[in-house]
């Protein structure tokens, strides 16, 4: 369970897989759009997973419908606004949003520059508004190949300064992180930290990849790390977190059973563990499920969880006299 006396985090949150199914409706209304529902409980069973699916790209077709109502750079706006108040209802001390600009622009081919500058003023809008810290990550999704992701993230670095950090997220399996190191190099010349989607699709070496070809100092996801001993134990020793998402690993079929997550299994090899909702919009949850999950299916204790929530901080890419103050409430805990 989250333990309320000290802070918690989510550093691995979607936000264009977080809309919620109200402004998805009123979106479609202003923009006349068409929507597979006749009202919102039906548009529910489209949008949020109700137990599994088959894989990692069934999920993501679930997300496809989201982003569908996006035919503005105001609704991306709004979007982005929405989910920083939502951080805020959860509970969060602080959160870190990631979004794909060319993911939340293709269905009316929309600006992609313009789609970023409309989620970075959404974010800091709504972070003053709710008094929430925050930082934006930018996504690249690989599905749409190098020169997609090479025009997405020239997109995303007219505003670097806004953006704390550079993700790879899409068909792990089809387009593997070595074909991106160009992309990745650019992202930590311009001073971003770098988190890669891996180990969820894909085998351990996906999480190779990504950590020596592409820099990455956290793994979204990480489930296959468990398949190699040697891995887990240079991720410990060199703190390389990984964001673990119950729920939606067992819904892309990344873990075929909660129980036998290997969050457990990492937490006892000494790695950099967090806790985190991935897309809380698609899986019908917010952190207080995964923690809960984590203690009820997976059997941590209060210890193990309370450990997690410190680790949130430290993985965290919060800077300076901030990320002090959270880490200086940990004081004194074992």
């Amino acid at each position: 369970m989250i333990n309320p006396s000290y802070p918690l985090t989510d550093l691995h949150r979607h936000l264009d897989g977080n809309i919620r199914l109200s402004t998805i409706w009123q979106l479609a209304e202003q923009y006349s759009i068409a929507l597979p529902a006749e009202n919102l409980a039906s548009l529910k069973s489209k949008v949020q997973i109700q137990q599994k699916t088959t894989d990692l790209l069934a999920f993501l077709q679930k997300m496809e419908l989201g982003v569908s109502v996006l035919a503005s750079e105001q609704a991306c706006y709004r979007v982005a606004y929405e989910n920083v108040e939502d951080a805020k209802r959860a509970g969060l001390s602080y959160v870190e949003l990631r979004f794909s600009p060319v993911f939340m622009a293709k269905a009316f081919g929309l600006d992609i520059q313009q789609v970023v500058e409309a989620v970075v003023a959404g974010c800091k809008a709504g972070s003053q508004a709710f008094a929430i810290p925050m930082n934006l990550i930018g996504v690249l999704s690989r599905t749409y190949g190098e020169q997609s992701c090479m025009q997405e993230l020239q997109a995303l670095l007219t505003t670097k300064d806004h953006i704390c950090g550079l993700d790879l997220a899409g068909d792990e399996k089809a387009f593997p992180a070595k074909r991106f190191v160009e992309h990745f190099t650019l992202a930590r010349d311009a001073g971003w930290q770098i988190t890669v989607h891996a180990g969820e699709a894909d085998g351990p070496d996906s999480i190779h990849q990504a950590i020596d070809l592409l820099g990455a100092t956290r793994i979204g996801h990480g489930v296959t790390a468990a398949q190699d001993e040697k891995l887990m134990d240079f991720m410990a020793r060199n703190e390389i977190a990984v964001e673990c998402c119950l729920t939606s690993n067992f819904q892309t079929g990344a873990c075929t059973n909660i129980d036998e997550h290997p969050v457990k299994m990492f937490l006892e090899r000494g790695m950099l563990v967090t806790l985190n909702t991935d897309d809380p919009g698609v899986s019908g949850i917010e952190i207080a499920d995964e923690y809960q999950l984590a203690k009820d299916s997976v059997g941590l204790t209060p210890k193990q969880l309370l450990g997690i929530q410190l680790n949130g901080v430290n993985a965290s890419f919060a800077t300076g006299s901030f990320k002090k103050m959270l880490l200086d409430c940990y004081t004194g805990v074992s």
